[in-house]
């Protein structure tokens, strides 16, 4: 019997082994088939809390992706599994439980990992990240090796004109047999849509069926014809499927170590060695939405319509801790390390810190320059950005100062955006519009994505100073220190007991765990000392 004989008969016995183990057990193994795990929740008081909970299967819109992402041979390459070791768990999230695969047949572990492991996929980035992540993934990463899947979008060959519409005044796109079906162009309700700089248009399934408006306040784009790329009903099928993916453990995200990163009074000395460096990083990480010049107009902003990426050109940065408008080194640092939830900027944590604060360096003293004169750019950081803010320790919640929290909710009239209940959807919600002019939603508060952080000192640094460049203020001189930290309190009670996801309450939690749950005294570390797995 020689080396080969063996070795053959080795590789098909252990394919036979994988067979039966991943193909035929799951159907017998009684722990292949449990629907319990672990999850974070929201408590009424704010609190993050383990609880043991029940997985819930795939909407029909889900499982519609789950099939085209098997189709499509997108687990050739991406496994779903966390193995229990320390570098797999900084690195995707909490461990793999069985409970997570009670509705998937088959499982989807994989072990090639050419690609990132996806388990933990859910939610860490915004729709539209994936909407241009489809359509080209080089347009946000440069070097990756994963194919374009733009055979999911309808891409008409044809280029359509741009033009002046009659009727309206606006600026539009010319009516032909293509977008006689994409649009409405008797509809009084406008939407407005954004080319890249190359012409390229997308067209989200939003805006189909109402008037198209060729939208460029900022001269966008030049041109007089674009390429229209237009959303199908199966990328909206796959996107929400990659965003279930690890949704059965809840909030787990807002507790994640890696992304708890503070920082605000952290400054560091201009180097034309960190500025170059930044450069590199900035061409690799971040050129396909904010542009070569750093305007916000890279080749996948057509793609974010909700949200436009960041316009480092004007000088106007969200979030800070600064008495001033502009942010520390620290205020940049932890919007790039924790990323901004709900939106297409993606958490860079996984980045070494030198690539961040170089990155910060190259967008202060390069990108952060108003150029409109050439003869004499403004610097934005040439002058310092304030002293930070003081934001002293939390007082601990209850549930009469979220009922004051509430009162200051109607009186600072939260509710004119946000809506009444938090879901986004207030009397002023559809008229917003950031600085530049583009559309801006107000956040649905009951999902529980925070885009300054998901802790209560977050929700009181957003109060406290607004967001620059939104309709966002700042109620720092409007209401004293302990209303806004019962307002805080308030807002974070929106999301308890929610769906990260819907936003929608999680109804199987009884009316009694959810009390024990509300106990300030108990402690969930982890997943290990999840409620419903100790005694209380």
């Amino acid at each position: 019997m020689n080396a080969r004989f063996v070795a053959l008969v080795a590789g098909v016995g252990f394919f036979f082994l994988a067979l039966i183990t991943q193909g035929v057990l799951p159907f017998f193994e009684p722990s292949a088939t449990t629907n319990h795990v672990t999850a974070v929740i929201r408590n009424d008081l704010g609190q993050l809390k383990w609880m043991e909970t029940s997985a819930t299967d795939y909407t029909p819109l889900q499982n519609m992706g789950r099939r085209i992402y098997l189709r499509e041979g997108c687990w050739y390459c991406h496994s779903q599994y966390v193995r229990p070791v320390t570098g797999e768990t900084r690195r995707w999230g909490p461990v793999s439980e069985a409970g997570e695969y009670a509705y998937d047949v088959p499982h989807l572990f994989g072990t090639r990992r050419i690609g990132p492991d996806l388990t933990r996929e859910g939610l860490k980035y915004g729709d539209e990240w994936h909407l241009a992540h489809f359509w080209n993934p080089r347009m946000l990463t440069p070097e990756s090796i994963m194919d374009p899947y733009s055979g999911l979008f309808d891409a008409p060959s044809t280029p359509v004109k741009i033009f002046k519409g009659a009727a309206s005044g606006t600026t539009t796109l010319e009516r032909n047999a293509i977008t006689e079906k994409l649009f409405d162009y008797s509809s009084k309700e406008q939407v407005k849509i954004t080319p890249n700089a190359q012409g390229l248009l997308f067209v989200p399934l939003s805006a189909q069926g109402k008037y198209p408006v060729v939208f460029t306040p900022n001269n966008e784009y030049a041109g007089g014809t674009v390429k229209l790329v237009i959303e199908t009903k199966e990328v909206e099928a796959l996107i929400a499927y990659v965003q279930k993916l690890g949704m059965n453990r809840g909030k787990w995200r807002d507790l994640f170590e890696p992304q708890e990163m503070e920082g605000a009074g952290i400054s560091m000395p201009r180097s034309e060695e960190w500025i170059e460096h930044g450069k590199e990083v900035y061409e690799r990480r971040c050129i396909g939405c904010h542009g070569v010049r750093g305007d916000g107009n890279g080749p996948a902003a057509t793609f974010l319509y909700k949200q436009r990426p960041r316009n480092f050109t004007q000088g106007v940065f969200k979030f800070r801790l600064t008495e001033g408008s502009l942010p520390t080194d620290g205020d940049m640092l932890r919007t790039i390390t924790r990323g901004v939830r709900g939106t297409a900027m993606p958490p860079w944590y996984d980045l070494p810190l030198d690539d961040r604060l170089s990155v910060i360096q190259y967008i202060k003293y390069v990108l952060a320059v108003d150029r409109t004169n050439p003869k004499k750019p403004v610097q934005f950081f040439d002058e310092s950005p304030g002293e930070p803010l003081y934001i002293p320790k939390p007082p601990a919640p209850t549930t009469a100062s979220i009922a004051h929290g509430k009162e200051i909710w109607v009186q600072a009239k939260c509710w004119e955006c946000h809506g009444k209940q938090g879901k986004g959807d207030g009397e002023k919600a559809a008229g917003l519009t950031d600085d530049p002019g583009f559309a801006i939603q107000p956040a649905n508060l009951t999902s529980g994505q925070f885009k300054s952080g998901p802790s209560v000192t977050d929700i009181f640094r957003t109060i406290s100073t607004g967001l620059n460049g939104t309709p966002m203020p700042s109620f720092r001189d409007s209401f004293p220190d302990a209303d806004r930290w019962a307002l805080s309190y308030y807002i974070l009670s929106l999301s308890a007991f929610t769906d990260p996801i819907t936003g929608e309450p999680l109804t199987m939690i009884s009316a009694a765990d959810r009390e024990a749950l509300d106990n300030p005294k108990l402690q969930t570390p982890g997943p290990e000392q999840a409620y419903g797995l100790l005694s209380p």
